[in-house]
């Protein structure tokens, strides 16, 4: 990936982390963003270190002006974008859906799924001037989950619905941009190792191995599992790959 520029979201902890050190790794330029200045700045020195090149910008997904402001870094800095990787998620209230409120629903909304929308939205305007005009094109991966494909019990309602838009409008832009050299498709995974599930790692082993029981591989996957689905298919290995999802569940969903 030498000479191409990747946006990735939700960078500064987690699955967006790990893709952010690999994709910088298989040398990417990486626009970084996410909420926490402290753990971005860390992230930075520890690419930089590693020899990777890496921009980091405090974006708020939940907002137009941050999300532009974000694409325009990549552009302006780098003069180009070749990749994206919409990371950024948030869990929710889990209540039952009578007793849900607006503002918990719609806060999730706005960061899972308007949040993609608006990252996407100025993402493919840059793309189909700089990334989409080589030969392989442009690619965006959107983090959506198992739980875009299905119902749960332990999920909350907007979290489930957000990650259900997620792919939906992942395979209809990745049908309207498929002629403009625009590859666009999502990873699913199933529980993972992250700080949205850390409210399960603290209840103990028995609790995580509950969780993990879910996926029929016996076990958590792993944010650098997933990081590496995202660079799969924004390689040229997945040229003929577009309007996916791509689950990182070991067989969950083979299962149901």
């Amino acid at each position: 990936m030498d000479g191409k520029v990747v946006i990735i979201t939700g960078a500064t902890s987690g699955i967006g982390a790990s893709a952010a050190k690999l994709f910088a790794k298989e040398g990417a330029s990486v626009v970084a963003s996410g909420r926490r200045m402290d753990r971005g700045i860390e992230l930075e020195d520890e690419v930089r270190a590693a020899g990777g090149e890496i921009t980091f910008v405090r974006a708020d997904m939940a907002s137009d002006d941050d999300i532009k402001a974000m694409v325009e870094t990549a552009v302006t800095k780098y003069g180009r974008l070749d990749y994206a990787f919409n990371n950024a998620g948030m869990g929710g209230d889990p209540s039952p859906l009578h007793e849900y409120e607006d503002d918990d629903w719609q806060a999730v909304l706005n960061v899972n799924l308007t949040g993609v929308y608006r990252c996407m939205k100025y993402e493919i305007a840059a793309m189909l001037e700089t990334g989409a005009k080589t030969e392989f094109g442009a690619c965006i991966v959107n983090n959506a989950s198992t739980l875009g494909h299905r119902g749960s019990e332990l999920s909350g309602m907007a979290y489930t619905t957000s990650k259900h838009g997620v792919i939906g409008l992942t395979r209809q832009a990745a049908i309207h941009y498929v002629k403009q050299n625009i590859r666009i498709n999502a990873v699913s995974p199933g529980a993972t190792e992250t700080e949205l599930l850390s409210g399960v790692l603290e209840q103990g082993p028995e609790a995580v191995a509950m969780l993990a029981a879910v996926n029929p591989i016996g076990r958590l996957g792993s944010s650098a599992e997933v990081a590496h689905a995202a660079l799969f298919l924004c390689s040229d290995g997945a040229r003929m790959i577009t309007g996916h999802s791509l689950p990182v569940d070991g067989g969950q969903m083979a299962h149901l």
